[in-house]
């Protein structure tokens, strides 16, 4: 499920394109999808600053990643699929929900939450990585998920308060890492009573090779849990 095109008023691309990567590579079947509304705003990505006066539509933006194949988010159903995953991007806060405007208050887009809503009822792996996983902590009360740390560490984890906002939802955060260490792996931590699959991705100030393969863990924990 995609939130747009760009990391910071949409999808993170190379996000999107690991778990691409890595599907492909498990053998799955991809179906894309992208909710049919306008972005909250839209970022001119050379200059980090917001495009006044400008507007993009979510799926269409979205297409740009999919090369085309991409359908309304509406049209998602637990019946056609195995499982769903959440790349993260800004857009997962901006345009998927409200998180980055009204933190714990934030309100979920009503397809994406529908969406959570029936993948768990139907004890349907969902993945989610970078910040995408505050959706999860939003619908889904008293999932486990990971935005890596909960301390910044001299700006290695810019992110890290996010951590504070995922239990202020009704979440519960694991601490994980993001690179490979002689005890800690690429990390993605599994939900297995609610079968949510998350890893911290681009919240850390780190390699690009890590993000990678972070990502790669989180897709082969969700192929495994769909028992395929």
């Amino acid at each position: 499920v995609l939130s747009g095109c760009g990391v910071y008023d949409g999808t993170e691309i190379h996000e999107a394109s690991a778990i691409l990567v890595h599907l492909s590579r498990g053998g799955a079947e991809v179906q894309m999808y992208a909710p049919d509304v306008p972005q909250m705003h839209v970022i001119d990505h050379s200059k980090g600053q917001p495009a006044e006066a400008e507007s993009r539509n979510v799926l269409v933006e979205s297409a740009r990643i999919a090369r085309g194949k991409i359908a309304s988010l509406a049209k998602l159903t637990t019946a056609d699929h195995d499982a769903v995953i959440f790349p993260g991007g800004f857009g997962a806060a901006k345009n998927l929900s409200t998180f980055a405007v009204d933190g714990k208050d934030c309100k979920v887009n009503g397809e994406v939450e529908r969406v959570l809503k029936d993948f768990h009822k139907a004890g349907k792996p969902i993945g989610l990585c970078c910040i995408s996983p505050v959706l999860a902590a939003k619908v889904l009360s008293g999932a486990e998920v990971t935005v890596g740390h909960e301390e910044e560490e001299g700006g290695r984890w810019p992110y890290a308060g996010t951590a504070g906002a995922i239990k202020e939802l009704g979440g519960k955060h694991c601490v994980k890492e993001a690179v490979f260490s002689l005890t800690l792996s690429y990390e993605a931590h599994v939900d297995t009573k609610n079968k949510v699959v998350t890893t911290p991705a681009f919240m850390c100030e780190t390699e690009l090779h890590n993000i990678f393969d972070g990502i790669g863990a989180m897709v082969k924990n969700v192929l495994k849990l769909t028992g395929k």
